[in-house]
């Protein structure tokens, strides 16, 4: 059944017509990267579950922020936070480690 499967595969060519380019601006991408230049992926370190609005409110309120920060999760309890100054991001980038719960926060 899997070799079927890889042999299929492994037949499969695309022709000319069905090759899709997808052009990205450079201003569309000079902005992207600008919009992540400020920030840092956080992960806590737990496998238990745990409340995430408390915690960003929580980690917010200790970092003692003079801009703002979005945090998006952009995965499993895995987490960007995008910083509004340089200032903050170095500020807790250099001020850890954080904890919430008993549960580390890694970041990088």
């Amino acid at each position: 059944m899997a070799e079927d499967v890889i042999q299929g595969f492994q037949n499969m060519n695309l022709i000319t017509e069905e090759e899709e380019i997808i052009e990205v601006p450079d201003e569309g991408r000079r902005e992207e990267i600008e919009s992540c230049s400020q920030s840092l992926i956080g992960k806590f370190l737990t496998c238990k579950s745990y409340n995430k609005r408390a915690a960003h409110t929580t980690l917010k309120k200790a970092w003692g922020l003079q801009g703002e920060v979005q945090i998006v999760e952009v995965g499993s309890n895995l987490f960007q936070f995008k910083f509004s100054t340089e200032f903050d991001l170095e500020r807790v980038f250099k001020g850890g480690p954080w904890t919430f719960d008993n549960q580390a926060l890694m970041l990088c």
